[in-house]
């Protein structure tokens, strides 16, 4: 048998394993019981590890016209700084410092908005370096760039954080909205598409969480970290056509400039679909600025006024669709009496003797609508109210902006009903307009406007798109046949004779409203009227409505109407819809591509071989705008505006140039802009190469 194996250890190790145990029991008894270890305090050391969550900005989206220009974007910022101690040039050749320091001054004012002596006094500080404010705080890439073309000794950029950027400053401003930061640095949008949409483009912020020491910013090595990435907000496309809108924006500007109007507006809609094509508003505001609003309504959607006799188009209608009308049965314009105490007058004075209806639509008689009206009562229940309503009147359209106004279409006396059918006594607002203009348009078939063409998400997804919306059917076709024919009498026998243009066949009806007065009644002087217009074309077959309006405009229906057809016409020849030109050689159209962006030389080098007139604004090397943009055409001889990155910029010689171009080259650059005459340019105020100053001159322009 084998004897078992033993092992014996050693004394000397078990007492060596023994003292290991009890200095380890010592040493975490010392850890627990002891404030420090090792010169290290434990308990002040766990109080300072926190545990940190940093915001993860979401970028916001972006806002583009229905063809893709883009209208608002967001930027980075910068602050302007101005180095001024001399000790920072090394090199005599290549200063580093403000060198010229009035020189500065004068070339950097009318840059930041800032006086020279307030620029000056910044320059003069015994200061290593300074900040321009307030002028140079918080600027856009776009006017870092103008002042870096300067090339300016000593003067420099920090960069600041996001803001929001409207390229085309005041284009659209109403529709567009702005966006500005809150206190916590993140933007939020105020008013237009970017307040009624402000968490569609605002997207998701995300987060990282960490653990840090308070004593460091840094995160603590070999810690968990959780992190949650932010979703970019979704980029919005609009309805809004930019060349359209351009042309809508000069029509506004003219009618604020020339005839001193309160306020303005011009909407264009797609006749089939009711998408806003365009909707120039004045006064209006450039959200860069927002210290240039002043009003919050969007005149488009808040603003409610009496039509006037625009409002004839559906009391006529309705009178139609009742069976209680007879275009050639004649009745006595002038006066009808009411009441003991009413009578309703035509506004020709004496009325134009026995007429028939239909020349009484042509010739806006207030007694004409105002017969119909009473025939439609029944019982002493009023049917056009009924139709009113069925049209949208009194209450929201609910287009895709905040702040829709309802209107008021309330009638209980038959004075009341009088005045509702030629316009006065009811309210209403544009886009209310626009939706029952519709029913002109879709066989009876009343269509929701709308102004978002679509929305498209951070991975390209679209997750929204803009479409026809039949809200209600109130005519027959047959009804609307006849309304075709009876808007076509007022554009060639009627008031509207002004409106008859060669370039495009239009119907329509015009509209000249009272103004009520705050002590009751209507304002009695001389302009305080609202004009209106509401057109149709082409004639045969529509694919815009156009519907214009202005308050206190202090001119004639002639002025009123030039303004009008003047944007028509270019809308038309825009979307190829005039009237046949066989004459056009269309080897001599061009299409425009985009040149945004790119070195005007090189642009310039590859337009040359082509027959047409580049304007090149500004002395800069790159391409910041561009009129008329991409995908559109110029014909030969016709004008290229192309615009730099600089604010030095030389007067052209305007000779034969047309109004249009004028004011294209005026809004493109912010000129202000007088005129007299019309036809083409014959004399300019401001001489050819003259270097402009746009804070203080104004250009003045005769036409013949």
């Amino acid at each position: 048998m084998k004897k078992k194996a033993t092992v014996k250890i050693s004394k000397f190790i078990m007492l060596i394993v023994a003292f290991l145990f009890v200095a380890a029991i010592g040493k975490l008894s010392y850890v627990v019981l002891s404030d420090e270890v090792d010169g290290i305090n434990l308990q002040a050391m766990s109080e300072s590890i926190t545990t940190v969550e940093r915001t993860l900005l979401a970028n916001r989206g972006e806002i583009f016209d229905v063809n893709g220009e883009k209208l608002a974007t967001t930027v980075n910022s910068y602050n302007v700084i101005a180095y001024l101690d001399e000790s920072r040039t090394t090199d005599p050749d290549n200063p580093r410092h403000v060198v010229d320091k009035e020189a500065t001054a004068a070339a950097l004012a009318p840059l930041l908005g800032m006086s020279e002596e307030r620029i000056l006094e910044l320059l003069n500080k015994d200061l290593y370096q300074t900040q321009l404010g307030p002028g140079g705080n918080d600027i856009t890439e776009v006017l870092k760039n103008a002042i870096e073309a300067l090339g300016l000794p000593g003067i420099s950029f920090e960069s600041n954080s996001k803001k929001r950027y409207y390229r085309n400053s005041s284009f659209a401003s109403y529709i567009i909205g702005y966006a500005k930061k809150n206190e916590e640095g993140k933007l939020v949008g105020e008013l237009g598409i970017e307040g009624y949409f402000d968490d569609v483009l605002s997207g998701t912020d995300g987060y990282t969480q960490y653990l840090k020491y308070t004593s460091s910013n840094y995160q603590i090595p070999n810690t968990p970290e959780k992190t949650e990435e932010a979703i970019d907000g979704a980029d919005i496309y609009l309805t809004i056509d930019f060349d359209i809108q351009k042309l809508a924006e000069n029509a506004v500007s003219t009618y604020a400039d020339e005839y001193n109007t309160e306020w303005a507006i011009f909407t264009v809609m797609d006749a089939t679909t009711g998408a806003i094509v365009a909707s120039a508003t004045s006064p209006n505001f450039d959200p860069n600025d927002t210290n240039t609003i002043t009003s919050y309504m969007n005149p488009l959607v808040s603003y409610q006024y009496e039509p006037g006799s625009v409002m004839k188009i559906f009391s006529f209608a309705a009178a139609i669709e009742e069976g209680l009308y007879d275009g050639d049965e004649t009745y006595m314009s002038g006066s009808i009496q009411i009441d003991s105490q009413t009578t309703v007058n035509d506004a020709e004075k004496g009325g134009w003797g026995e007429i028939s209806f239909d020349t009484g639509f042509a010739n806006s008689s207030n007694v004409a609508a105002t017969i119909l009206a009473f025939r439609m009562l029944e019982d002493g229940e009023q049917k056009l109210p009924d139709y009113y309503a069925e049209l949208g009147f009194g209450k929201k359209t609910g287009i895709e902006l905040a702040n829709e106004a309802v209107g008021d279409i309330g009638i209980v006396y038959k004075s009341e009903l009088s005045n509702a059918s030629f316009g006065q006594g009811v309210s209403v607002t544009p886009i209310q307009m626009l939706q029952a203009l519709s029913s002109m348009t879709n066989d009876g078939n009343i269509i929701k406007p709308y102004i978002v063409d679509k929305i498209v998400d951070s991975e390209g997804n679209i997750t929204y798109e803009g479409q026809r919306e039949v809200v209600n059917n109130v005519y027959s076709s047959s009804t609307v046949e006849e309304m075709y024919e009876l808007m076509h009498k007022v554009i060639t026998e009627g008031t509207g004779k002004a409106y008859s243009d060669a370039n495009v066949s239009l119907m329509g009806k015009t509209g000249t409203a009272q103004i009520a007065s705050a002590s009751g009644g209507y304002m009695t002087g001389e302009y305080d009227t609202i004009r209106s217009f509401a057109g149709f074309f082409p004639e045969e077959n529509p694919e815009y409505i156009v519907y214009v309006a202005a308050r206190h405009f202090e001119g004639t229906s002639t002025r009123f109407a030039r303004v009008v057809t003047t944007a028509i016409d270019e809308i038309a020849k825009y979307a190829k819809l005039t009237k046949e030109d066989n004459t056009v050689d269309l080897s001599k159209v061009y299409e425009t591509d985009n040149y945004l962006s790119k070195d005007i030389n090189n642009v310039t080098s590859i337009l040359e071989s082509i027959p047409i007139d580049i304007i090149v604004i500004g002395n800069g090397k790159y391409i910041i705008n561009q009129y008329p943009s991409k995908n559109n055409s110029i014909l030969e001889n016709g004008k290229l505006f192309l615009v730099t990155n600089s604010n030095e910029i030389s007067m052209p010689d305007m000779s034969n140039w047309s109004l249009n171009e004028v004011k294209t080259y005026c809004n493109l650059i912010d000129l202000n802009l007088e005129y007299s005459g019309y036809g083409y340019v014959t004399n300019q105020s401001i001489a050819p190469n003259t270097l402009i100053d746009l804070a203080n001159m104004t250009l003045s322009i005769q036409l013949e």
